[in-house]
């Protein structure tokens, strides 16, 4: 874990320490291919990551890419639970669980995960919450506009800031009123689940005032479409490494504490850099 004030005199209360997520997609359909591993393929996509510097991996076995179509239950167990199984062989990394079902999260829980990363948010099943709150689980609550299939329809633009901000403030709420700790909250603004390409911008500059700044915000934009719109020319994932480790830079800079990425090392090299200028920065200003 690398200590990182950020160097940008906007920023009212930076993290002092920044996380590394590592994506694991137990899928055949997430966009991102060299991220999909099921099976021993998975885990060992996951040791990988861990090697590299992951300070937490996600598992997900339901792809949430625009245009995908949730999957049952039973099928996110069976493609989870034999690459869990494997990596805890190896590995005491913590684990987060990509899944919007509380039958998924308990199945994965028993095999040691302790994260629900609920792109839903909790309300897509309420028993996910209070078994979190059983268990005492840290949750993510993220915010998306429509499902998967079709969130992209009509994408949120206007006040997006605002709409996300209250709409994570009523989600902060239930999660309290279930019992979970304040403690073991985090949020994700949800870059790209339904929002305009102006809404991303603005929700990866203003990610630290979520809520107040009262809770981890978690940054997923690792090679995204989004990337490939600041870039204003057509790319696909493979060539959107740089913009991503730009944009986690500037989230970073705006308050962001986890960053939810496919490329660990690259992530690890420019958190590094980043605390090596701050390092001197801070000299610079002492002297």
């Amino acid at each position: 874990m690398i200590d990182v004030v950020a160097a940008c005199s906007s920023v009212s209360n930076p993290p002092s320490k920044v996380r590394i997520m590592g994506i694991v997609n137990v899928t055949p359909d997430s966009f991102w291919k060299k991220s999909r591993g099921l099976g021993h393929q998975g885990a060992e996509l996951a040791l990988q990551l861990v090697e590299e510097g992951a300070d937490i991996l996600d598992l997900g076995a339901e792809s949430s890419r625009p245009g995908s179509q949730y999957v049952e239950a039973e099928e996110e167990i069976r493609r989870l639970l034999p690459v869990i199984e494997e990596i805890r062989r190896h590995s005491s990394v913590p684990l987060s669980i990509d899944t919007r079902k509380k039958t998924v999260m308990e199945a994965a829980w028993q095999q040691g995960a302790s994260i629900v990363n609920d792109i839903s948010a909790l309300e897509d099943d309420p028993e996910l919450g209070v078994f979190a709150a059983c268990k005492g689980l840290t949750v993510i609550l993220m915010h998306k506009q429509g499902i998967p299939s079709s969130m992209q329809n009509n994408p949120l633009t206007d006040n997006a800031h605002a709409q996300v901000d209250e709409y994570l403030q009523q989600r902060v709420q239930v999660a309290l009123s279930l019992g979970i700790e304040s403690d073991k909250i985090w949020l994700d603004p949800g870059i790209g689940f339904g929002k305009s390409f102006q809404a991303n911008k603005i929700l990866v500059t203003e990610c630290g005032t979520l809520c107040g700044g009262r809770f981890p915000v978690v940054m997923g934009v690792s090679r995204k479409s989004f990337v490939a719109q600041m870039l204003a020319r057509d790319t696909s994932p493979e060539d959107r490494l740089a913009g991503t480790l730009a944009t986690n830079m500037m989230a970073v800079m705006a308050g962001a504490s986890i960053l939810r990425v496919h490329d660990v090392a690259a992530t690890r090299d420019m958190l590094l850099v980043l605390e090596n200028l701050k390092s001197e920065r801070i000299g610079s200003i002492s002297e």
